[in-house]
């Protein structure tokens, strides 16, 4: 992944938009699973294509219109996500400029029944809190990536293990602390951070936190 490991970093933030310009930023090129980090400026329109694979998408910052060639339209907000559908037509458009990741996604690659392609949903609404607990959802995956959401309540973590590949955190809700290689790192909603393939971490929860793990494994 073209991203820096052990160090809190905000997706959002690092990826200014151009005027007038569309920008893409490829960090992960893997035989089944893109990673691209995409920011729109403001009145700017990525033109509907037909993809043979799902565009999952995460919004980082300001709103973007996804649309078909009917023009129908789902716009989602800043902590918005969809998986969008196969085969037809799909556009994305902002007014008011955007930052999101997009992930490719096979049709064969195995989904959770929670999420529909089609319709938005909040990341952070896939798993509830349970007191005293560390509650998991394994949301998609294939034999070389594992898209997680993970509920942590206060107090909680998951103890030292190395990474068997290279991930990418999205801290969703309240607040965590990572260790990793030796040092601490506070991270808080809105931002992320990268686990290199090996690198030793823990993670314990400040307050109820709640995370998305982009682990990828090629």
């Amino acid at each position: 992944m073209k991203e820096i490991p052990g160090k809190v970093f905000s997706i959002a933030k690092d990826n200014p938009s151009i005027p007038g310009c569309t920008v893409s930023r490829e960090i992960y090129g893997g035989e089944r699973n893109e990673i691209t980090y995409f920011s729109l400026a403001d009145h700017t329109d990525i033109s509907a294509e037909i993809y043979p694979y799902h565009k999952w998408l995460i919004v980082a910052a300001g709103r973007i219109t996804v649309y078909g060639a009917d023009r129908n339209s789902i716009t989602l907000a800043a902590g918005d996500s969809v998986l969008t559908e196969t085969e037809i037509p799909v556009g994305i458009r902002t007014e008011s400029g955007a930052v999101y990741t997009e992930i490719s996604i096979g049709r064969e690659d195995q989904m959770n029944k929670a999420v529909k392609a089609g319709e938005v949903f909040k990341l952070a609404d896939l798993v509830p809190y349970r007191e005293g607990r560390v509650v998991n959802m394994d949301v998609v995956h294939n034999d070389k990536m594992k898209f997680v959401v993970m509920a942590f309540d206060a107090g909680t973590g998951l103890s030292p293990h190395a990474a068997p590949g290279e991930a990418l955190i999205f801290a969703l809700d309240g607040q965590a602390v990572i260790h990793y290689e030796g040092a601490e790192h506070t991270i808080r909603a809105g931002e992320n951070f990268h686990f290199a393939k090996g690198g030793l971490h823990a993670v314990k929860a400040a307050e109820r936190f709640k995370m998305a793990l982009l682990l990828t494994l090629e």
